[in-house]
């Protein structure tokens, strides 16, 4: 029994002049979610101090609900290396970057009466269809002034929309930040999003749009993974983006390359494992497939990622200043990809 009662619950006391990272620090003396939240930052705080390459999966409508500085911040810091995400964010962050908003709203409203008004509802978020419909066509003639070259892979497609928002003189977000720090976005399912939408109507009209390889996305990002000597993965939610990460270890295995899985991992979900859905597998779940090693430094937080990102992110700040813009990892950012310790 002595094995099993080495530590105390610690009550968690409150203070005056308590910093963020000081409250995460004593949750970890707490328990349930609490505890696991004080715990995945200590584990993303290590991987990067192991110098392991940094993937962020990014799902869920996180741009219209206030995460978009956040996500923006950690690739500007490079406290990751690599960022996979659903269309939708990306095209979010777009409309964000162009000037438009998103709006607090509320869940208890008629949505009759909203889709009347042209406004879209996200649950307590309201956003104008008007500025979604001035956003896709600005995209839209973007992926049309691309049609000369390619195919690209949505890395380097996205690399072209960051260069080209950055240059619109608007407020600084994810794609105009991983252009300038020559972060990687991939974004798999990218026909499943507003950009995608897009280009498929400007076919329709006969135009010619930029070409997209996501084959180019599988070998590049296993690629990266295959060149960094630690891999550490931050899920935010599941979807594509969470699965895309957890394959590069399977594609290189399908390659021949040896390889034990992700060293360090954090997932920030809401969904419990028992429906079968990869939103909710667990961390071990992912052993079992060799997507995580199975001596990985790993934890589950269940919540609100809205909570748990922000909290996370200032106590990397605090915590992890001295490691902040250092690259552990260097990329080419053209038509090839060079991957390469610095």
């Amino acid at each position: 029994m002595g094995d099993l009662l080495r530590k105390p619950v610690a009550p968690f006391e409150v203070e005056g002049n308590l910093t963020v990272s000081e409250a995460l620090d004593r949750m970890g003396g707490t328990a349930f979610q609490a505890r696991n939240l004080s715990l995945a930052a200590g584990v993303w705080e290590e991987m990067l101090r192991a110098g392991a390459t940094v993937f962020l999966g990014l799902a869920g409508a996180m741009v219209p609900a206030g995460m978009r500085c956040v996500v923006a911040y950690l690739i500007e810091e490079r406290f990751i290396d690599c960022l996979v995400s659903t269309g939708a964010n990306l095209f979010h962050d777009c409309v964000e970057t162009l000037g438009r908003k998103h709006w607090q709203g509320s869940p208890h409203v008629d949505d009759v009466v909203l889709h009347e008004q042209k406004l879209d509802r996200i649950y307590d978020v309201f956003a104008k269809e008007s500025d979604f419909v001035w956003a896709g066509r600005w995209i839209r003639e973007f992926a049309a002034g691309l049609a000369g070259g390619g195919p690209y892979s949505t890395r380097e497609f996205l690399f072209a929309l960051g260069e080209k928002l950055a240059e619109t003189g608007g407020e600084g977000g994810i794609l105009t930040a991983a252009a300038r720090k020559k972060v990687p976005i991939y974004c798999p399912a990218i026909s499943d999003s507003s950009i995608g939408i897009e280009m498929g109507v400007a076919r329709r009209e006969g135009r010619r749009v930029a070409l997209i390889d996501v084959m180019k996305d599988v070998e590049e990002s296993a690629e990266i993974a295959g060149a960094a000597g630690r891999t550490g993965v931050v899920y935010i939610g599941g979807g594509t983006p969470k699965n895309f990460i957890q394959q590069t270890q399977v594609t290189l295995a399908v390659e021949g390359v040896e390889t034990e899985g992700h060293d360090y991992a954090v997932q920030i979900i809401t969904d419990p494992p028992h429906w079968g859905g990869l939103s909710g597998c667990t961390l071990e779940e992912a052993q079992s497939w060799g997507k995580i090693a199975g001596e990985a430094k790993k934890v589950s937080v269940y919540c609100d990622a809205t909570i748990a990102l922000p909290l996370i992110a200032c106590r990397l700040r605090d915590r992890c200043a001295d490691l902040a813009g250092k690259e552990r990892v260097s990329f080419t950012m053209g038509a090839d990809l060079g991957v390469g310790a610095d």
